[in-house]
């Protein structure tokens, strides 16, 4: 049987804003709160929310943002963080997003070459660098060009902080856990490889759909895939539309690919779903989600060989974890896959546990309808 091992315990915490129900937290410059979410006033071009600072009670390493919106066509959304410490900023603002659901007028892209000497951008993540950082502050920026008549609506933003891993750090052996033992959610099976060579303008199919293909499977397992009429620009011939879809829409024009972390969640929240990005400190707390009935899309490394069953390199692949056998062993969809029948694939606990913490530092997309309650979370809450 499985047992656990022993696990850095990491100090992580996330905390998310939900528009307009947090609203007031924060300080709004041209919004106005509807039903749906925030909302430019009257004819502004651009406004902004900027939450409250977030402290997290720890000295911060990373910093990942994610966010829910809406943006009609020729509108966008620009997404910037900053460090703070104490009472005051202790880092400039970085921009991490300006993004787009769709891409007819606007280029979604992260926002290279971003650095200085207390932080840095390395695409979707916020490194801190040479700064006393122990809380963040979100900035968002709807805009939308002149004459449109509908604009951006902000539905969520939050973000997930991180604080070193050091071998200082207290291992800790992590209690079995049973709730998830045993369950396999029913999660549909789709293989990225199905797509090789196919549309390079979006990074090219095969090997680098990875995190599109997943955030599909996910869609497709909570009834929230899109529609046809959304993907009838797809070629006839293409196996399955929806993750080109999915690819065309996740697709980082500066990063050129379509694995951008919060591009995938904001993806996802195009389609009635509540999705952020976050880390996970082990298996046992992805346990929890799997015992809510929540699938997760988490990202790994590894070397061929180096977890049995993963039989080829990656330096960082994304993978739907849909449920554990009764012994503890992680159930995957994995989407590098020659067809859908091999997509799912049982690993030992060990293993992959190591390469998802080491690869990714734990980082996991949390997709679910909001009427689907999110596990109870742990002292330091990182969902």
């Amino acid at each position: 049987m499985t047992t656990a091992a022993p696990t850095i315990r990491r100090d992580i915490a996330y905390r998310g804003f939900h528009l307009p129900a947090d609203t007031a937290t924060g300080s709004g410059d041209g919004l106005r709160a509807g039903d749906r979410g925030l909302t430019l006033d009257g004819g502004d071009q651009r406004g902004t929310w900027t939450s409250p600072p977030v402290p997290v009670g720890f000295a911060v390493a990373e910093v990942v943002p994610s966010w829910t919106a809406d943006t009609p066509d020729g509108c966008w959304i620009e997404v910037d963080l900053r460090g703070w410490h104490d009472d005051a900023p202790s880092t400039d603002w970085y921009r991490l997003a300006r993004w787009a659901a769709g891409d007819h007028t606007v280029r979604r892209t992260s926002v290279p070459g971003q650095r200085d000497s207390v932080a840095r951008v390395d695409t979707d993540t916020l490194i801190v660098t040479g700064a006393t950082v122990t809380g963040w502050q979100a900035r968002v920026t709807l805009c939308r060009p002149a004459g449109s008549p509908t604009g951006p609506v902000l539905r969520s933003v939050g973000a997930v902080a991180t604080g070193p891993t050091s071998t200082d750090q207290r291992h800790e052996r992590e209690p079995a856990s049973t709730a998830a033992r045993g369950i396999v959610l029913d999660v549909p099976r789709y293989s990225q490889r199905l797509h090789a060579g196919q549309y390079p303008q979006w990074g090219g199919g095969g090997d680098s759909w990875c995190s599109p293909t997943c955030t599909s499977m996910v869609l497709a397992y909570w009834g929230a895939e899109p529609t046809p009429d959304h993907y009838a620009w797809v070629r006839p011939s293409d196996p399955r539309p929806v993750v080109v879809h999915a690819a065309r829409h996740c697709y980082d024009h500066a990063y050129a690919g379509a694995g951008n972390w919060p591009f995938n969640t904001a993806y996802a929240g195009l389609h009635g779903v509540d999705a952020f990005v976050t880390r996970l400190r082990s298996l046992v707390e992805a346990e929890a989600f799997i015992a809510a009935g929540i699938p997760l899309i988490v990202s790994a490394a590894f070397r061929a060989g180096e977890v049995p069953g993963l039989g080829y390199d990656t330096g960082g692949h994304l993978m739907v974890l849909v449920g554990f056998t009764a012994d503890g062993d992680p159930v995957l969809n994995d989407p590098y896959a020659p067809d859908d029948d091999a997509v799912r694939r049982t690993v030992p606990r060990q293993g992959f546990e190591a390469v998802w913490q080491r690869g990714s530092g734990g980082v996991a997309y949390v997709v679910r309808p909001a009427s689907v309650p999110l596990p109870p979370s742990p002292a330091q809450a990182n969902w």
